[in-house]
């Protein structure tokens, strides 16, 4: 029964890297046959007739330097082939090959987090509940909690999802919710802060070690501790097939332009986030992505700024599904969440620019130099740790106000009743 069991995750295993094998080696097969972006250019455009004209001309030539000197005349018809074949090399993208690549290191990478996730969630989810339970006396130790529930389950959507389940079932008041809710905020940037490291190479080991302690140990306990490390291995390995996928935009002119658009128009920039961000369902996804980009030179600092403020809005998606069908208080906690993330990111566009200089000069500061990846992450620290330190003073104020704006149905009925009377 054992064997089976081993030999059916063996089999699955092997079927899904033969499919990202496929995926990855599929476009070398067709290649050329796949390029859809050329560069066009009208000084580039010339008439049939003008080449026939221009090519007897040059074939005339040619016959007299070919007598009078064959062996400049060679070297001379070399370099123009290699000058003629450079535009058309630099004006086209095999776009075929860059979006399965891309999508296979999306798939790794979404597939490694969910992974890693249900391992943490499995090893720590119940002692995260205690934790959240047990520590969040007041505000203060709320965010506290929060953030290092959020660093354990490195998930800030599931610490959130986990708040609410416990408000609706009465085993933590709304009011003591608020502090965790902020204090995750802050736990999903060290995830950014990990992968600005770029530690892609030592990858491969962690997914050999990973998949050793799925087969082979007999603990539940530390088949789930392969579970994370599996998944670790897969998110950074993920990181690397989309840096590699992605690298030929790093020369590409209109890739360049759009991402100073969005660097230019921070409120662009943060809905393209945002979109990105509810399509993967995951904050920490789209900034780990965004700083793998920043680390190749793709993606500037003001760019990767409003694309990491939009992400914190589209985290919002899930925490909001957790919350149809649950009791008022766990209602309020989702719509505080939505809220404190709509309006810090409407600081932070309008003040991105000066959130970038910030970032960059702490940056500095700590010896990070001009590393984009370090300033986006760093950007996405002090970002949070800033908001939360504001609205943290005002939280008992906020409770009220959404206590008010939400109020309990056995309130609400007696309001009904008394306007009735």
């Amino acid at each position: 029964m054992l064997s089976s069991k081993i030999f059916k995750r063996v089999f699955t295993s092997f079927g899904l890297s033969i499919i990202v094998l496929g995926l990855i080696v599929a476009p070398s097969i067709f290649g050329s046959n796949f390029y859809s972006l050329d560069a066009l250019s009208p000084s580039l455009e010339i008439s049939i007739n003008d080449r026939i004209a221009i090519a007897g001309e040059e074939g005339q030539n040619q016959n007299t330097n070919q007598l009078q000197n064959p062996g400049k005349e060679r070297k001379n018809s070399q370099e123009t082939k290699s000058s003629e074949s450079k535009p058309e090399e630099q004006g086209k993208l095999d776009i075929f090959t860059i979006i399965t690549r891309a999508l296979a290191g999306l798939v790794l990478f979404l597939y490694g987090v969910t992974r890693m996730a249900e391992g943490l969630e499995a090893i720590a989810g119940d002692r995260a509940r205690d934790l959240i339970s047990k520590f969040t006396n007041n505000r203060y130790a709320g965010v506290a909690t929060g953030t290092v529930a959020t660093t354990i389950l490195d998930s800030s959507s599931v610490t959130i999802i986990i708040v609410i389940a416990m408000v609706s079932a009465g085993l933590l008041s709304f009011v003591q919710s608020l502090g965790v809710v902020l204090g995750s905020n802050i736990g999903t940037t060290i995830g950014a802060q990990i992968v600005a490291f770029n530690i892609s190479d030592y990858a491969p080991i962690a997914m050999f070690i990973g998949l050793l302690l799925i087969l082979l140990s007999k603990k539940e306990r530390w088949k789930q501790i392969g579970l994370v490390t599996l998944g670790i291995g897969l998110l950074f390995f993920g990181l690397e097939t989309i840096e590699n996928a992605m690298e030929p935009f790093k020369d590409y002119k209109p890739f360049i332009k759009w991402m100073e658009t969005l660097g230019n128009n921070a409120l662009l920039g943060a809905g393209v986030g945002a979109l990105f961000t509810v399509l993967v369902q995951s904050s920490s996804a789209t900034v780990a992505i965004i700083v793998t980009l920043a680390s190749q030179g793709l993606i500037s600092l003001p760019a990767g700024v409003a694309l990491m403020l939009g992400a914190e809005v589209g985290t919002c998606a899930d925490t909001l599904v957790a919350t149809l069908g649950r009791d008022r208080p766990a209602v309020r906690t989702g719509v505080f969440h939505l809220l404190f993330n709509l309006v810090c990111a409407a600081v932070g566009i309008l003040f991105a620019s000066q959130l970038a200089a910030l970032a960059q000069w702490i940056s500095q500061l700590f010896g990070a130099g001009d590393d984009i990846a370090r300033q986006i992450a760093n950007a996405q620290l002090i970002f949070n740790v800033l908001g939360v330190m504001i609205a943290i003073a005002f939280l008992p104020s906020i409770a009220r106000w959404l206590e008010r704006l939400i109020p309990d149905v056995q309130n609400q009925n007696r309001q009904v009743e008394t306007l009735k009377k």
